[in-house]
Order: C-alpha cells, then sequence, then structure tokens
C-alpha cells in the first residue's frame, strides 16, 4: 500500500495534509525518513512512526451497535440522522457501514462494518443467517399463529416467508409478548408477518444477527468492538469456512 493512503486511513488526514507531514520529515519507515508518499509499505513487516508514534495499521471495523429509534440504517441521509451519526470520528474513518437494515424506528442489534465480504455472506439468502427479534403486539398471538410462522406465513402480496420461530412469552387481554425468528431479510418482514396474523407490532427490537448477540450491557445509542470470540463466530459464513 501506497505510505499516503496507509496514513490516510490511519486517521492522518487528507493525502494533502499527510503530504505536509512529509515534507516536515515527521514520518519514519523502519528508522528512515520518508518524504515521498508513493513509496510502497509492506502492510506485515514495515513499522511506520508519525512523531515518534507508531501507526498500527487496521484494515477492517466490526462494530455491535445498540440502535435507538429515530435512526435511519444507512451510511448517509439529506434531512434525517443515520447510524453512522452515533459513531465517533475515530470509527467514522473506517467508513463502516450497517450489515442489512432495521426500520427506523425499530431497536437492537446492528453490525457495522467495512468488510464487505463478511457484510455479502451475512445477508445472502443462501445462508439463511438467523435473526431473532423481541417484540411488542398489537393482539393475542396463538398457536395458530406458531403454526403458521412454521409453515411459512403468506404475506399480502402473495409472497411466502421461509419457516420462522414464534415464541409466545406472555399475552394479555389485547396484546402480546414474543420473540419471532427468521432466516431472511424482506422489507418490513417481521411487521408484515405478524400483520399477516391479523395483529400489530407495537416495538420492535433485534437481539440477535447469526451468532452474534446483543451486549445487555450497551445502552441505547452505545457501541462496542467485536470481541475476537464473537467476530470468529461470524466468519463461519465466510466461503473459506463453509
Amino acid at each position: 500500500m501506497r505510505l499516503d493512503k496507509f496514513l490516510a486511513h490511519t486517521g492522518y488526514g487528507t493525502r494533502k495534509e499527510v503530504k505536509v507531514l512529509l515534507k516536515k520529515k515527521c514520518i519514519l519507515v523502519n528508522g528512515a525518513i520518508i518524504t515521498k508518499g508513493d513509496t510502497i509499505l509492506k502492510l506485515d513487516t514495515d513499522t511506520v512512526t508519525v512523531n515518534d508514534e507508531v501507526v498500527h495499521y487496521q484494515k477492517f471495523v466490526y462494530l455491535m451497535l445498540n440502535k435507538p429509534g429515530g435512526y435511519l440504517s444507512a451510511t448517509e441521509d439529506n434531512h434525517q440522522q443515520t447510524v453512522i451519526d452515533l459513531l465517533d470520528a475515530d470509527s467514522q474513518r473506517f467508513s463502516p457501514f450497517p450489515v442489512g437494515r432495521l426500520d427506523k424506528d425499530t431497536e437492537g442489534l446492528l453490525l457495522l462494518t467495512n468488510d464487505g465480504d463478511l457484510a455479502h455472506f451475512l445477508l445472502s439468502p443462501k445462508k439463511q443467517v438467523h435473526k431473532t427479534y423481541y417484540a411488542k403486539v398489537v393482539g393475542v398471538m396463538d398457536e395458530a399463529d406458531v403454526k403458521a410462522f412454521n409453515e411459512g406465513v403468506i404475506l399480502e402480496d402473495g409472497y411466502e416467508c421461509l419457516p420462522a420461530n414464534l415464541e409466545i412469552l406472555s399475552t394479555a387481554e389485547d396484546s402480546s409478548d414474543v420473540h419471532i425468528t427468521i432466516s431472511e431479510g424482506k422489507f418490513h418482514q417481521v411487521k408484515r408477518m405478524v400483520l399477516a396474523c391479523g395483529k400489530e407490532v407495537s416495538f420492535l427490537k433485534r437481539l440477535t444477527m447469526g451468532s452474534l448477540k446483543l451486549d445487555e450491557n450497551l445502552k441505547l445509542g452505545e457501541y462496542r468492538p467485536l470481541t475476537d470470540q464473537e467476530l470468529n463466530g461470524l466468519k463461519e459464513f465466510l466461503p473459506q469456512n463453509s
């Protein structure tokens, strides 16, 4: 990788700003002063320092976000806040994006990364990565609904969903608390499945995605890097591990 690209990627400014650092002889590679931005680095062996500080290269970032309501699952929007606005500048410089979408009013687990391969395979219909949601429902869900989910709910447009799991946690006179596990990600799918059963979702929160579980210690709007164990669990979906 070019030295100027490496430094820009690791947070030392634009290539123009990096050029100023090079001109001031602030940058060393393996102890030698470098003034040319097109110098090629060997990322696995070369050591880069800026003002005597070693620069650590990180190609990918993997963040678990407890998404609050009111934020779009997008990288940018001209009129509304996105989940990227919740990240600090250090995290934003990696240009992460949300893996899949949660509706604006939906809360819970959202993975943010710049690893396109992992995102692609987590979202691939062929992989059928399971996602579990907690939902508050207006209406009483019953065993007939459980059966319908198991057999594959037919949506209002005629689409037949893959078999899903509906677990009824509790019911009241006109409401239900449920867990819903699906293996696909159609537009508004959970809400539409419940609607097809004659009820309505009033609150929705994603709890899991594949092996990844929402950290209960994360408050709404908070995020943290994935642990090695969490990341390795997700990487089972990559082709070399399939």
